[in-house]
Formats: structure tokens, sequence, C-alpha cells
């Protein structure tokens, strides 16, 4: 069945519109039928959602926007959209039944899929996290140049969840057209919307964000479609978002598996009344088409469905070898960019140059997070950098870390190379969905590139407590698809910030605040070539003992090794993941010895993973148990006398090497 019929700007008038719709609600109807019947069977497994009483909300709300233009998220129970935009029923049945012509090769659950090359982003179970994505899509194709709209699916119960609300206030903030599209078919699962929200409708709440709302029967496909073109009108004409909600049916359990036994019996009978299939067949009948034109469209769909299933269980199971894997986004085999040069550069000074060097030298690059305008940042490492390309390079936002990176993520996929900051490391984890769950699997799950570097000062040492001095590279390094670097020297910075940036999945660098206090200086001599970045960095060589050191405990192993006195081969691992301490087990086969300073909590940081690589690699060169110096399993405590005993000093590890390579 094809896809193609008239897209906003123009719209299909009533008569002409009603024939088309149908046809797309009849056959998610009849397809949907069958994927519900071959999960009995057996043929379908995981979560299967069904829309069947969404089919006017999915086809109406979708039929305006363009595929590869405009930037959708859509839900579980949008299967008519995912058609209405392109997908081929085929290719929607091999998602469910997760073959080897599935879209995303068997390896999303059957709802989980979209298509990133053509703009409609694929879901996550945490739902509201799929909004930002869309605001930041949409603004990044429009400062290209182009008249994106955007288009945000949400149900009642996802839009009690604070990216809901970071979403469309930085839509509003940024004047970014996106439709936040609500479907309330008046159960969370099994959470009725009396126990979700108090206020009367949920499009009341556009009023907060100073935007235009407006709630519709969800269950008239007409109704649907021109509402949705006139709030496409309407942000047109003002660059806002738009809230519509579309009140809507949920025909079937939250998934297969649950009866529905919540609803009443009285309910049912009433949402039967309103069905929306029903309902478009009798308004296809009621505009003067005959009974004749109706029945052949229902014998073609059918025909089609019964086609389709039989074509999509003949394909064979997915290959291990191909599906499995694929975490990381391959990098361009010539790896090379501008050369640079600075003298006497410090650690601080270092992160603003490679911002700068960045922002010169690529159109698409963009920087954003917290008071970096004019302000500068709170360390101030993005100095000048918001008067030199004004406000839509260097973006202040609204306080909202997980949309930030949401928002990062989506400009990611229409043209931009987003850089991020944090305040702090701390406050990464407001991000962990978005980092670690979906920016991280992006590439795996929809095959596309999701280049993104993200800025963490972190570290202890300045008396700043707790939610401010930690470092969380033990975290981060955990989360597939992320790739961790922490630069010791400026040199390093600049080029972990380059190299980040150019690479082409979610990197973060990490920028120790201690360091950029410090008044050493030192020249920066990059000759563009980003191969040669991606490995360990060795500052000593001898055969006493292998010590390891990141951040600013890379200053304490080296002032404690100078004042023993001894032979020690000293290393920063760097590439923090993917980790492949190569050098470093080498080393340790030398040495025998291996030491590692981590300014992070015992279970909370690195050095673990880096012992246990070196025992299983190297294990009978061991002369003595490799040891781990860190803070205690502790939270950072504020007052400086404390922070001095909670992180590790130099006589400290002094002390540890000496009792590793006494006899």
């Amino acid at each position: 069945m094809s896809a193609a019929f008239t897209r906003y700007p123009g719209k299909l008038g009533r008569n002409e519109f009603l024939p088309v719709a149908y046809r797309w609600m009849y056959l998610s109807r009849k397809l949907e039928e069958k994927i519900s019947e071959l999960y009995k069977k057996r043929y379908v497994k995981g979560t299967v959602t069904l829309g069947i009483g969404n089919e006017a909300t999915a086809v109406g709300m979708s039929m305006p926007f363009r595929p590869g233009k405009d930037v959708l998220s859509l839900m579980q129970r949008d299967f008519a959209a995912h058609m209405t935009m392109g997908e081929t029923p085929y290719s929607m049945l091999c998602q469910y039944i997760a073959n080897a012509d599935s879209p995303t090769h068997g390896r999303e659950g059957n709802v989980h899929h979209g298509n990133a090359h053509e703009r409609r982003f694929p879901m996550i179970s945490h739902l509201s996290n799929m909004l930002s994505t869309v605001v930041g899509g949409t603004w990044s194709a429009r400062q290209h140049g182009e008249d994106a709209l955007g288009l945000a699916v949400i149900g009642d119960g996802g839009s009690s969840k604070g990216e809901f609300h970071e979403s469309i206030n930085i839509a509003s903030v940024r004047k970014v057209p996106v439709l936040f599209l609500i479907q309330n078919n008046h159960y969370s699962y099994s959470t009725p919307t009396r126990l979700q929200y108090a206020c009367r409708k949920l499009s009341d709440r556009a009023a907060g964000y100073g935007i235009k709302g407006r709630t519709i029967d969800g269950t008239d496909v007409w109704e649907v479609y021109a509402a949705v073109c006139a709030a496409l009108d309407e942000m047109t004409a003002t660059s806002l978002p738009y809230i519509l909600e579309c009140m809507t049916l949920r025909l079937e359990g939250h998934a297969v598996y649950d009866k529905a036994e919540y609803v009443t019996k009285e309910e049912r009978d009433e949402w039967l009344t309103r069905e929306p299939l029903m309902r478009a067949r009798r308004a296809l009948l009621d505009a003067g088409n005959a009974e004749a034109l109706v029945v052949d469209i229902e014998r073609q769909v059918e025909a089609e469905v019964e086609e389709t299933v039989r074509k999509a269980l003949l394909p064979p199971r997915p290959d291990p070898a191909i599906a499995v894997g694929h975490v990381f986004a391959e990098p361009a085999k010539v790896q090379t960019c501008k050369p640079f040069s600075a003298q006497k550069v410090k650690y601080l000074s270092a992160v603003t140059l490679a911002q700068d060097y960045l922002l010169a030298n690529e159109p698409s690059a963009v920087l954003m997070g917290l008071d970096i305008g004019p302000y500068g940042s709170a360390f101030k490492t993005c100095k000048g950098l918001f008067d030199k390309y004004g406000k839509d390079r260097v973006m202040d936002m609204p306080l909202a870390e997980s949309a930030i990176t949401g928002f990062a993520l989506g400009a990611s996929q229409t043209g931009s190379r987003p850089i991020i900051e944090f305040q702090f490391a701390d406050f990464s984890t407001e991000s962990v969905t978005q980092l670690g769950l979906n920016s991280g699997t992006w590439y795996f799950r929809s095959g596309k590139e999701a280049p993104l570097l993200v800025r963490l000062p972190c570290g202890g040492g300045i008396t700043l407590g707790a939610f401010h001095s930690g470092e969380f590279e033990g975290l981060w390094s955990r989360f597939c698809g992320l790739k961790l670097l922490y630069p010791f020297t400026p040199q390093e910075m600049f080029e972990a910030l380059v190299a980040g940036f150019y690479d082409p999945n979610p990197c973060m660098v990490f920028e120790h605040k201690l360091l950029y206090g410090s008044a050493k200086g030192s020249d920066i001599n990059f000759d563009g070539d980003l191969s040669k970045v991606w490995k360990e960095r060795q500052y000593a060589a001898g055969t006493d003992c292998t010590v390891i050191g990141t951040g600013a405990m890379l200053d304490v192993a080296l002032a404690a090794c100078k004042e023993l006195g001894g032979s020690f081969d000293i290393f920063n691992p760097f590439v923090l993941n993917p980790l492949r301490p190569l050098q470093i087990i080498e080393s340790v086969r030398k040495t025998g010895r291996l030491c590692v300073v981590q300014e992070s909590t015992a279970t909370a940081g690195l050095g673990d993973r880096i012992i246990s690589m070196v025992c299983r690699e190297c294990f009978s060169c061991l002369k003595k148990a490799p040891v781990l110096v860190s803070a205690p399993d502790a939270p950072v405590p504020f007052a400086s006398e404390l922070e001095v005993l909670y992180r590790p000093d130099k006589d400290r590890v002094k002390l540890v090497i000496s009792q590793l390579i006494g006899d």
C-alpha cells in the first residue's frame, strides 16, 4: 500500500481524506489482530502492546507530516502511524516476529523501533525521554534552513513525567514548532487518569508554557486530522509548540497478556459506542460513498494482510554474527583535522581553546548548557565564546539536564554536532536515561550515528561537598555505547575534546576541577591526526612497579614516585571506555607489580576493572597482588579537614608503593 498522498501544507478535503484514512485504519486493525493471533501461537514474543481503539488518532495525527523532513517520535500504540509515514506492513510484522528481515535485525523489542534515517526516532520505554529528542531534531533542522516541524507523542501517564515539562519548556523558550500530542486513553497501564492528574484537561497545561492547547475527540479520524493541520498552521505562523490532547481509546489491555479487569463494564460499553473504526466506516458511508466501495477497501486490505503474514513467516531467525555487537559506530578511515598549536596553556584554557577551535572550524558545532553564554560557564571554560559565536551556537538552556541531553541527541540526527557542558559531573546523573539508555544505545538500535560531546567538570579538592565533587567515571563506563576520556595535561585536554567531537559516538570528557586551577602551563602541539589520540598516556618508564592514575590523582602518583626515587612505569589510561589497557598490561608483564590510584571510591571508580583485566591477562607475571588506592566508600565530605583525609594523598600512595616494591 502506497503512503503517497497530500502532505502539509497541502490538506485533503474531507471526502478525499476519509477513504484514505479508513484504509490505513482498517489495515492497522487487521494487522494487529494477526499479531495477537501470532503471539498466541508463539511466533511473536515480548511485550505486545496494541493500538486497537487508537487508530483514528494514529492515522489522523500522522498523515499531515512529511517523511524524511519532519521529526517524529511515535508510541507503542501508533502502529498505523508508522505505516502512514512509510514503513511497510511486511517490515512491521517482521519487527514483531523479530526475524532476520526486521528493521532492527531483531535487536529491539517489537514496539521499540523507528527509522532515524527518516527522522522517525526509535521509541524507548522511558516514554517522556523521547520528547526532547524531537525538540532538538526539529530545532537543528530549522537552524539549517529547513521548514521542519515536529510531532512528539506521549500518553496521559507519560505526561506525569518530568521530561514532559522539560521538553515543552525548552521548545517554548527556544521557539521550536513541535506538536506535543497527548493520547489520553483513560488509563496508564491500570492506573486511571484521576490518579495521574488533577487538572480538568491535560491541554490546560499549555497556558503555563505560554503556548496554545486544545482537547479533541481522538476517536474521530477527521477531527484529529483537521485539528493537527490547524495546529501546524498555528506553529508555522508563530514558531511555537502546541499541545493537542486526543481523547482516544485502548480497547485491549495494556498488552496482550493483560485482561484489563480494572476497566468496568459500563466504561467498556460506553467506549464501544465511540469505537473509531466503526465511526470511520459510518462517516465514509454518510459522505455518499457506496457500500461496495467500502467492502472493496476491506477485501483488498484483508488480502494484503494474509499475503504479508505468509511472507513474514518465511525469513530465518537473525544471524547473531550480524545482529549482536555493533555497539559503536566506526570512525572515518581518514581521521584528520586542522592542526593547532599554542604555548604555555593551562588546563582550563585548553578547554576554552578546544571549544573555540571546534566552533571556528565546524559550522555544525553548537555548545549548550547552563550559564555558558555571557557568564562564560561556572568555571569560565566558555569565556568569550558567546560574544564570538552568538546565542544560536553558544546556548544558555533552562535548568533541565535530561532534556538538554535529549535535545542534543535529537540535534545530532539532523545536522548538528552538539557539545554539552554539565556544570558539575554530579548533575550528569539527571541524564542517566538520556545518556546511558538512549544515546549510548542509539547506534545499536537505529544504525545511525549519534555524535555528541559531553563535558564533565569533576572531582574534589576544592571543598564543595558531596553534590559537587564526584567523578562518576565508573558509573558511565557501565553503559554500552558511550566513550569516556579523562585527560591530565593541557595537550591531552585539547586532544580529548577534539577527538571526542569528531567521533561518531557519544563521547564524555572528564575535566578535573582541581586541575583547572593548576598554575602549570604547557605547550599544545596537535598535528590533526585523530587516530593517535585514542591510546594510553605514559609519563615515566621503569621496572619496579606499574603505577596508574586518573585525573588529579596523577599529580599525587607522580609526586609520590618522584620522592620514592625508584624506577616506575606511570600511566594514565586516558580512554576509560572502551577500556583496552594494552600498554598497561605489557608494563605489568615487565614489572610484576601494579598500583592503581583513583579519587573515586573503591566501588565507584574504574580501578577494580583495570586490576581485573590485568589479572586475567597476566596473572602468572604478578609478583604481588595489585593494590587499589582510593577514597573510602562514603560521600565526599565538605569541611577541608575532612576532605584532605578523604582523598588519597602523596604519603598514602608512597606507603602503598613502598610495600609493593619491598621484598
